[in-house]
């Protein structure tokens, strides 16, 4: 089952954000935009480059209203520890949830229960704590920033003009479609 259209489940979980160790709830969510990023593990491969190109794109984020919140069955401390060894760690901005007890990589579906690891599921969230996408890669492929924001922004696009659509490649200002008896085999 599909988790797009339901709830963030209740959480408490502490973060490695800016220097200091912050506790978050879902709560902390309502009344702005997320984006959850999952991924395996701290201090391996393709894990730093998709959080460093998050760290080069968190500006235009932020400008669209959108807080980045990366998740790791990692604790807080490991994060910390992460950001202290590696220069392309040390530069992230937003929040890295520790999630050692793996119950919000289990709430969202992306645990690997052998290996106590997460699969790299990324989940966009509304204000009101409402999933608008969930997408989950093998653990061999990486992300790209620049394309969950052009996602986000689509989510945002879509939810604030209720019976409009976007197609493919839509970036913001382009022609957004209505669907209608019209356009049936006509695109």
């Amino acid at each position: 089952m599909s988790l797009v259209g339901t709830t963030v489940k209740p959480f408490k979980a502490t973060t490695y954000h800016n220097g200091k160790f912050v506790d978050i709830t879902e709560a902390d969510l309502n009344g702005k935009w997320s984006a959850f990023v999952f991924y395996p593990a701290d201090f391996t491969f393709v894990c730093p480059t998709e959080l460093g190109d998050l760290a080069d794109m968190y500006g235009e984020f932020q400008k669209i209203g959108c807080e980045i919140y990366s998740v790791s069955t990692d604790t807080h401390f490991v994060h910390k520890g992460w950001a202290d060894a590696s220069d392309t760690i040390r530069k992230i901005k937003y929040p890295m949830i520790g999630d050692p007890t793996g119950a919000i990589t289990r709430n969202f579906d992306v645990m690997i229960e052998e290996a106590g690891l997460a699969l790299r599921g990324t989940f966009v969230i509304d204000p009101e704590g409402k999933i608008r996408m969930a997408e989950i890669v093998e653990l061999g492929i990486g992300r790209d920033a620049k394309e969950l924001l052009r996602k986000v922004q689509a989510a945002q696009y879509v939810t604030s003009h209720p019976g409009e659509v976007c197609p493919a490649k839509w970036t913001p200002g382009a022609q957004s479609m209505v669907p209608s008896l019209d356009l049936v085999g006509k695109i």
